[in-house]
């Protein structure tokens, strides 16, 4: 019994264009700006005011005991708080608020002046009142790592205020999730 022949494209073989190449700099930035990534503003107070920072590097690690880690640069202005508050609050941005993402990135500014709204919770840590969710968390741990520091915390509580989509950094620039 003879099959008939179906007629299919042939296969393409993709040539393999991989180039093995050193990380430095360069490269690990050209790298990280294809993988897009979460975007928050952490706060913190450790008694000489408010001070929050942009970031990307919001890793969940354990669920028992609930663990968050991220990373700061030891250069940032925000460092020297984050190195002794014994608490930080995680403000998930929605994605419309890529101007609030630029603020809290944005270096020599009152990053808490007008536009910001702000205000302290009862437990007294700075948290933004135009955030749809955050996570109050408990500083557990801080490893030096290179030129950042590496910040483990234990989640303590969550307050969602509103449903949103997340606020997304890929390829230089805020973007929002595309479902498919």
């Amino acid at each position: 019994m003879s099959v008939p022949a179906l007629n299919r494209p042939a296969l393409a073989v993709v040539p393999d264009r991989s180039e093995e190449r050193v990380v430095d700099a360069d490269v690990y930035r050209s790298v990280f700006r294809r993988h897009a990534a979460g975007v928050v503003v952490i706060t913190a107070d450790a008694g000489h005011g408010p001070v929050g920072f942009t970031a990307t590097s919001l890793v969940s690690i354990s669920l028992l005991p609930p663990l968050v880690s991220f990373a700061i640069a030891t250069s940032a202005s925000s460092w020297p708080t984050v190195s002794t508050a014994s608490s930080v609050v995680i403000n998930f941005l929605s994605a419309d608020q890529h101007a609030i993402a630029g603020r809290f990135a944005t270096s020599g500014i009152d990053r808490f002046a007008e536009p910001t709204r702000w205000s302290r919770l009862a437990t007294g840590e700075p948290a933004l009142d135009d955030a749809p969710s955050f996570l109050r968390a408990q500083i557990a741990h801080r490893f030096a790592v290179g030129d950042h520091y590496l910040v483990v915390a234990r989640l303590a509580t969550h307050t969602e205020r509103r449903e949103h989509e997340p606020l997304l950094y890929h390829d230089g620039r805020y973007a929002k999730a595309h479902h498919v």
